[in-house]
């Protein structure tokens, strides 16, 4: 079934993680139990180009100081990156599916499809599989991504494939993007931050498939 598919799950909330007791452990607190700083914190996300406080940021607000920190450096990599957009959005699928993050998949599987990533390649990323026949952009972040999450490094093939397409600050800010989306991924797992479904698409499975 194609993760894009509106018929795979019905709109709606979804749980993030596995477990048989999946509530959110930290949800969005009343604006009448926030801090003058988680406020302030909210205030300057709603007021940015996210428009809204939304996944990572809910637990984040239980320390303002880092949510607008981490704000700031995603805002960076998302927006503003050296990096193409097809670029980001596809390493952006690969980390959170590493983690099994429904937030950031239900979200950057929409953004990948516009960004001219194609639907196979993003089935082959939601079923654990290494996607074929990639543009070499994307056959080259690819491999970076799973060597990076899986040895913690790249091979020095690899790094070379990187810096001839992407430059030296490409291959810095795709390295980071990676860390970030997996450190926010990471935040959301142990929160277990509700996602909202609206498109329907299909959430993660657990692995192993």
């Amino acid at each position: 079934m194609s993760v894009n598919d509106p018929r795979a799950a019905p709109p709606g909330p979804v749980p993030q993680g596995y477990s048989s007791e999946p509530a959110d452990r930290m949800p969005l607190p009343a604006p009448t139990a926030m801090t003058p700083a988680q406020r302030e914190a909210a205030q300057a996300l709603i007021a940015g180009p996210r428009k809204a406080v939304f996944g990572p940021f809910i637990p984040l607000l239980r320390s303002p100081e880092l949510l607008g920190r981490v704000g700031k450096l995603g805002e960076y990599l998302r927006f503003d990156s050296v990096l193409d957009v097809h670029i980001r959005e596809l390493a952006t699928c690969i980390a959170a599916r590493h983690t099994s993050n429904q937030f950031e998949w239900l979200m950057h599987v929409p953004a990948a499809l516009k960004a001219g990533v194609a639907q196979t390649t993003l089935d082959a990323i939601a079923d654990g599989r290494q996607a074929r026949d990639l543009p070499a952009d994307q056959a080259v972040t690819q491999d970076a991504a799973l060597e990076l999450l899986q040895h913690h490094g790249v091979s020095d093939a690899t790094y070379a494939q990187a810096v001839k397409l992407f430059g030296e600050q490409g291959v810095v800010e795709l390295v980071t993007l990676i860390g970030y989306f997996v450190m926010v991924c990471w935040v959301m797992n142990v929160a277990r931050t509700e996602t909202a479904n609206t498109a329907g698409a299909a959430p993660l499975a657990a692995f192993p498939l």
